[in-house]
């Protein structure tokens, strides 16, 4: 029997998604797997709204968070295609006003490449402790309503200082937002716009936007909780705490209802898992239409070198997200060379080209979604069900 021929397993999966609902470290979900070009396996389990007894759907809608960067480097990579732009791009071509400092004092010189591979000298405002620079200078990270522009975050990004001279270390942060302005300059429109001209219309992904296209398909959000059993209901503005000694996440749930919020390039999207995975196989197959595919194996190759990535051991990083380089370190049974990234409010997605195989596993909950146990035993639980283990 061929490999074409093989079934997908789908008991592992389904216990995986079974048990950790029962043990309440999540609300909801919805997985798709696509398997040599072939959806094996979709689910939607839980509730999209727990309080409103919302059983969760397949067309569910997730804030996305940093699910959105993969798509807006996608972006960038089309214009490349075009022309339009180049990875050695200075940013200061299109950004003439975004000049941060390198921690001499002197101002740095750092290209559209050191965005998409976040070597930029930048930071996340969660990354940082409290009373840290980007707090100092009211940066907001994307998630929260501010009531700023675009242009002025940039301003506020770009008074503090950098964390090392661009190329020099790998440290994950605020660049695609930074690389979403970049995008705007480039098309003349915003980045709204400009991502539906270039990824999202071409590929027919009608759920995924910047400002909830159905907001009666939207889920509620979630955060676990060490007061509780269950995952508390997050209200209109949240704290969530990320590593111990940072300021942690500052969310705002209903900023994906509000048209008024900047669209931040590397968290503002909302989606469905089938328009996410729809992007993931065509990215997978060699960018269809979208992209020539030697620019989607630049896009896949690791750029970063030997440089240490924190909390991603046995990684690399492309152009927009994780690259597995060494399995026994990192832990896991995806081949090398699989792509992987999540998001803040509960999603976890992997691409194993080895294997032609793409998951993609959004939750309503975080941060279990998109760092706890669930997404390591789901991942087992996939490799099972083709029939392979580590």
């Amino acid at each position: 029997m061929g490999d074409r021929d093989m079934k997908f397993n789908l008991a592992s999966v389904e216990n995986v998604i079974h048990r950790t609902l029962a043990e309440k470290r999540i609300v909801g979900s919805v997985v798709q797997i696509a398997w040599k070009g072939e959806l094996v396996y979709k689910s939607a389990t839980g509730f999209a709204d727990r309080e409103q007894n919302r059983r969760m759907q397949e067309n569910a809608l997730f804030r996305y968070a940093s699910v959105t960067k993969p798509i807006v480097s996608t972006a960038a990579m089309v214009l490349i295609s075009q022309g339009k732009l180049k990875l050695d791009d200075l940013v200061v071509k299109w950004l003439p006003e975004f000049r941060p400092k390198k921690p001499n004092g002197e101002i740095a010189s750092m290209t559209v490449h050191h965005l998409m591979t976040h070597t930029a000298g930048l930071s996340y405002r969660f990354f940082q402790e409290n009373g840290g620079t980007y707090e100092l200078a009211g940066v907001s990270d994307g998630m929260d309503i501010a009531g700023i522009t675009l242009e002025e975050n940039l301003l506020r990004i770009a008074s503090a200082p950098l964390l090392y001279k661009p190329g020099e270390m790998w440290r994950y942060s605020i660049a695609t937002d930074v690389l979403g302005a970049v995008i705007e300059k480039v098309t003349g429109m915003t980045l709204r716009e400009a991502v539906q001209q270039l990824v999202t219309h071409p590929l027919g992904m009608k759920d995924t936007d910047f400002v909830a296209v159905d907001p009666e398909r939207m889920t509620a959000a979630y955060a676990n909780s060490s007061n509780s059993f269950e995952p508390r209901r997050l209200g209109a503005e949240e704290h969530v705490p990320f590593i111990e000694g940072t300021a942690g996440f500052r969310l705002a749930p209903e900023r994906v209802l509000d048209p008024s919020a900047y669209f931040s390039g590397g968290a503002g999207m909302v989606g469905s898992a089938g328009d996410f995975l729809l992007l993931l196989e065509t990215l997978r197959q060699g960018g269809g239409s979208l992209l020539p595919e030697a620019l989607v194996t630049e896009m896949t190759t690791n750029q970063i070198g030997d440089l240490a990535m924190p909390y991603w051991p046995g990684r690399g990083f492309g152009l927009g997200f994780t690259l597995l380089k060494d399995p026994v370190e990192a832990g896991t049974s995806e081949s090398v060379g699989s792509w992987r990234m999540g998001g803040t409010y509960g999603h976890s997605w992997f691409v194993d080209p080895a294997e032609e195989l793409s998951v993609v596993a959004f939750t309503n909950t975080a941060l279990e979604g998109m760092l706890g146990r669930f997404t390591t035993e789901l991942c087992e639980a996939v490799y099972e069900g083709i029939g392979r283990k580590r």
